[in-house]
């Protein structure tokens, strides 16, 4: 299915083991990806309001409204869901790069849609049983999204932003809660994610006044995990996209999952550490015994990660 090609001078080899599970007559198909850095040709979608592209284990999402600083009406946010639940559903994709088109991530919401076709919007108030109005704001992936942030990411743009595990921002890049001018809420989980983020003082700075987060105050709060350098936030979030799917899939998203359950919903400290053991013991024998041989026989020593 995969095959062999070089990135540089180094090649990267992908195994995969299927599984198949009959389901009535559902068939699901599994692919569990051996802990080796890889790449495929690329699968592109380039029309409509989103790109897709996908490189090996990794996809990446893109806005493309740049006329409107990607900001985001019905259609793209509805493509958006449907292709960030591709991501979760296709097992032989492991992490996702959600970026923007022409030099912005997104500017929010498209106002200009909401002045004047607010007739034919329509929100689900009940948060279970639909999309949030940006899209995917109210899905719990279970794999890492990474956000590649240039330009503005702002209101909206903002909370799509947060929903990702990590933000890769460019210097000149700037966040903010800037519907605050407008009387639009945070209705896609910005006072949600922000505070478990930065912290409450910090978070109700920002909700509050809406001022502009320039990139070093942004990874001085957490917001930020990455600063690059303008035009390179795509390119580094995917290699730390392609990273992360290098290492052994189970133990890490069981991890992943542990920390956002203490983090939104835990019920007391030893809830929490109930979900880490009861997670954490089933990769012991899945993946931590192989993974302690091959660290046995030289591998991994000193640090290293390649």
């Amino acid at each position: 299915m995969y095959s062999k090609c070089l990135q540089g001078v180094l090649a990267y080899t992908v195994k995969s083991l299927y599984a198949h599970f009959h389901l009535g007559k559902v068939t699901k198909r599994y692919c569990f990806v051996s802990n080796a850095h890889f790449c495929t040709s690329s699968e592109r979608v380039t029309e409509g309001t989103v790109v897709v592209e996908r490189r090996g284990a990794v996809v990446s999402v893109v806005i493309n409204r740049p006329e409107v600083r990607n900001a985001v009406n019905q259609e793209t946010a509805r493509k958006l869901l449907e292709e960030l639940k591709a991501f979760e559903e296709d097992q032989t994709i492991c992490a996702a790069v959600l970026h923007g088109i022409g030099g912005n991530f997104c500017a929010g919401y498209d106002l200009k849609e909401l002045a004047h076709h607010s007739a034919s919007l329509k929100l689900e108030q009940d948060v279970t049983k639909g999309p949030g109005p940006m899209g995917p704001s109210r899905l719990m992936l279970s794999k890492p999204l990474i956000a590649a942030v240039s330009g503005y990411a702002v209101a909206g743009g903002l909370e799509l932003a947060l929903l990702a595990d990590m933000r890769v921002m460019e210097e000149s890049a700037i966040m903010g809660v800037f519907c605050r001018r407008f009387g639009v809420p945070l209705i896609d989980g910005g006072t949600v994610r922000l505070p478990q983020l930065i912290g409450l003082s910090r978070a109700l700075d920002l909700i509050l006044t809406g001022r502009p987060v320039g990139a070093q105050e942004a990874l001085a709060y957490g917001l930020a995990n990455r600063v690059v350098p303008d035009g390179k936030a795509l390119q580094v979030a995917m290699e730390l996209a392609e990273q992360i799917s290098s290492f052994p899939q189970q133990c890490l998203r069981a991890d992943r999952a542990s920390a956002y359950h203490a983090a939104f919903d835990a019920a007391s400290f030893t809830d929490a550490m109930q979900y880490e053991m009861d997670h954490g013991l089933p990769v012991i024998r899945a993946e931590s015994v192989a993974g302690a041989t091959r660290f046995s026989s030289g591998v991994g020593r000193g640090g290293k990660f390649s």
